[in-house]
């Protein structure tokens, strides 16, 4: 079982000790949780939040589902602590949210402070890039292991600013104040793209490896919405071009949501930048799919009900 940690983040409000002294309450209700940590308070450019974690993502959903939590959550509603996002729930072998970074570091105990002035300041620099919506920092209270979440509106977004010469050149002050080099726990996309962080170092799943991912779910959804959705479509009278176009709508949907997911759990090792980067993975992997496009090709060409021209309105 796997760690799970959710982070909730707030609106700042005027009064921080209210807040915290709020946490304390919401932090009684949390008895099972192995941490509980308050994020950074007063700062500009740094969000409000509070973050919990569990031994397992069972026990995370519990509490989070518990009316003990509901009530705190009411509580706080009524004294002005609200909630500025959804929960967002990260566990360590199942990424996290798109267009969020979740960033380990380990801080030196003297140099706590500049570990904060660091990160509000990336804050701010990334606070110029599209779709930024908030960065919440945990520091360490003596030094130790801190973490901070980052989030964009996409993961496009995200890695944009991840990759970028302005984040590289600003790294300085935040590596000063640091043990040793931050990392950054994966997020992979919707489309298979995993985004990892090692040694400072931020690597994007190749896209040759998202193009043959995509290709090994997207060639036998489209040939089985060709034969049973079409001549659905077509009874109903709808004219090829918008039936091309609602088919288009449906494979999107469902690869987004279903099919890529899905494939992205299963080749995940091989779609990681780092543990998937060995040559002898790579071709493993890529052979995988290979075979994988021999067996679609071979189903739709041996199995005529499947194939929907035979089906087609003459």
């Amino acid at each position: 079982m796997s760690a799970a940690t959710v982070v909730t983040i707030f609106h700042p409000s005027q009064d921080s000790a209210d807040f915290t002294a709020w946490a304390g309450e919401l932090r009684a209700t949390a008895a099972e949780s192995t941490e509980f940590r308050i994020s950074v308070l007063g700062n500009p450019h740094l969000d409000w939040g509070i973050a919990v974690t569990f031994a397992s993502a069972r026990a995370l959903h519990h509490w989070l589902d518990s009316a003990a939590r509901q009530r705190l959550l009411e509580v706080g509603r009524k004294r002005g602590i609200l909630c500025a996002t959804a929960d967002m729930v990260i566990v360590e072998d199942g990424g996290v949210p798109a267009g969020v970074g979740f960033f380990r570091h380990t801080v030196a105990g003297d140099r706590i402070d500049e570990f904060v002035a660091a990160e509000a300041q990336l804050a701010e620099l990334s606070a110029r890039f599209s779709g930024f919506e908030g960065c919440c920092t945990f520091a360490p209270v003596t030094g130790g292991e801190s973490f901070a979440v980052l989030r964009f509106r996409t993961e496009h977004q995200l890695v944009t600013w991840l990759e970028s010469p302005e984040r590289a050149a600003a790294l300085g002050p935040l590596r000063q104040s640091l043990v040793r080099e931050f990392s950054l726990v994966s997020s992979t996309t919707t489309f298979g793209s995993t985004v990892r962080t090692e040694n400072g170092r931020t690597a994007v799943t190749p896209r040759w490896k998202t193009a043959m991912l995509i290709l090994l779910v997207l060639y036998p959804t489209v040939m089985l919405l060709s034969r049973f959705l079409g001549p659905i479509l077509d009874a109903h009278g709808a004219p090829p071009w918008l039936a091309m176009w609602l088919s288009q709508v449906v494979s999107v949907a469902v690869l987004q949501w279903v099919l890529m997911p899905w494939a992205g759990r299963w080749f995940r090792r091989w779609l990681d930048p780092i543990d998937g980067a060995a040559t002898r993975t790579s071709v493993l992997g890529a052979g995988v799919l290979v075979v994988g496009y021999l067996i679609t090709l071979g189903v739709f060409a041996a199995v005529r009900w499947l194939q929907y021209w035979d089906f087609s309105p003459t």
